[in-house]
């Protein structure tokens, strides 16, 4: 019989530590929209990544680990996680930083409710009434766009991006539950940066030296294809920190969804949405209205009632068989 890890607490750890390494990925690569392409940023960062990805592979077991019977869906996986950054890094370069993770933030709703068809978990009405009530927060935050403060010449296409990041990604973490049962979290975070090298190294060969953003005026196509600039000065030592935190990303994420149920830990994924606010009003002096903060505190709310929910539990959860692939 098949089972999967069930060790709720270690996975929501790892998911608190992937989300906070991803909030200051998501503030360096904004930072450095200006200059620089986004596929360039993305193969200095997967090339810094994987040296210490590879570290981590012979901490959990060598390079034999590596092998896997499921290459395809490996490539699929990694594939949708290429796209969900395109997607969200391309509005990002337009969007404030909290107003585009407040439009990402449908994707742990969606991780959640997927994860009832496609892996068979099941989520009872406490844990759905929590999500639902995260939702209304989000909901609240994107209200903000209603207001006189947002931005008027945002086209609607930039809007849609982030959101089309998150199925992506809700997609992407629930082939993530179903191949950890036999790959290891190292190994997994490896292919996934194999595949953002070869895709990055493709817009280059195609588009690294700008002729396609020659006459652009949107900020998100020109920040994707933008010619490739070399970095200099304190630039280094950011995409230096852009690897390292590909590193934690790629390990804890897929770490967080091989121990525990993709419904429980996903509500844990909104810690993102104060991270984002910290970071703009740190860095850029963006600060969010009151009708956001209150979309904020109900979403943590609804990830706090998730957590408390398995404590009082009290008992570990039941592992489960995993649906059949046909």
């Amino acid at each position: 019989m098949t089972t999967t890890h069930n060790r709720p607490g270690l996975g929501i750890f790892f998911i608190v530590l992937g989300v906070l390494a991803i909030s200051i990925n998501d503030m360096l690569i904004k930072a450095l929209s200006g200059g620089y392409p986004l596929h360039e940023m993305v193969f200095f960062r997967s090339s810094i990544g994987i040296v210490f990805s590879l570290m981590l592979v012979q901490l959990e077991g060598g390079w034999r680990i590596l092998k896997t019977n499921t290459p395809w869906l490996h490539l699929l996986r990694g594939l949708l996680i290429v796209i969900s950054n395109m997607t969200f890094f391309g509005a990002l370069a337009v969007l404030p930083l909290a107003d585009a993770t407040a439009l990402f933030f449908v994707a742990p709703l969606m991780i959640t409710l997927l994860s009832i068809p496609i892996l068979g978990e099941k989520v009872g009405p406490w844990r759905l009434g929590a999500v639902v009530a995260g939702f209304v927060g989000v909901l609240l935050m994107l209200q903000a766009w209603r207001s006189e403060q947002a931005p008027a010449d945002v086209p609607l296409v930039i809007l849609i991006l982030p959101m089309l990041a998150a199925l992506t990604y809700a997609l992407n973490q629930l082939m993530t539950r179903k191949l950890g049962v036999h790959a290891k979290a190292s190994a997994m975070a490896v292919y996934i940066q194999v595949i953002f090298i070869i895709v990055a190294l493709g817009f280059y060969f195609v588009a690294g030296d700008g002729r396609f953003a020659a006459g652009a005026t949107n900020e998100s196509v020109v920040f994707l294809l933008r010619a490739w600039v070399l970095p200099e000065g304190t630039d280094r030592w950011l995409f230096l920190g852009l690897g390292l935190n590909s590193a934690v990303v790629g390990y804890s994420l897929s770490q967080a969804y091989r121990l525990a149920d993709a419904a429980t830990i996903a509500p844990f994924e909104y810690v993102g949405l104060p991270l984002a606010v910290f970071w703009g009003w740190v860095i850029w002096a963006e600060f969010p209205a009151p009708l956001v903060l209150a979309g904020i505190a109900l979403i943590l709310g609804s990830g706090l009632f998730v957590f408390l929910r398995e404590r009082v539990k009290n008992r570990p959860l039941k592992r489960r068989r995993l649906p059949r692939r046909y």
